[in-house]
């Protein structure tokens, strides 16, 4: 899957559909997957980033949305395996717009769903 594959989505995301879906499947989801999309999510509220980022950012969020992945997000275990790496494709393809401030607006969102221990090493650890 690349960039063009990922912007086909952006049709997908809306702000309503994206946050019932977060605060539905978090924590099914996980931590990881929800920091992800959180990150991208606050990426494209900024103004500055550019047109074609944000044509990424959206479809990444939109299929995150979508019911229908490759992988039924209910099947147990491996349901959200097609979301993280369609989100960490996204979210690598845009990291030189993730500043501090994105990675706090999503902690702190991160912290309101799944309480104050939550670990995002292993992807702030692959934004670099």
């Amino acid at each position: 899957m690349d960039a063009e594959d990922i912007s086909k989505h952006e049709e997908h995301f809306s702000e309503e559909k994206f946050w019932t879906k977060v605060r539905k499947f978090s924590k099914k989801a996980g931590a990881s997957i929800v920091y992800a999309v959180l990150l991208l999510y606050y990426t494209l509220q900024k103004p500055e980033v550019p047109l074609k980022a944000k044509a990424i950012i959206a479809g990444a969020l939109g299929y995150f949305i979508l019911p229908l992945d490759l992988i039924p997000d209910v099947a147990a275990g491996v349901g959200y395996a097609d979301d993280l790496s369609v989100v960490i494709f996204a979210l690598i393809q845009v990291a030189l717009y993730v500043d501090d401030e994105i990675k706090m607006q999503a902690k702190t969102k991160l912290k309101d769903l799944f309480g104050e221990n939550v670990d995002t090493s292993e992807i702030d650890n692959k934004l670099g």
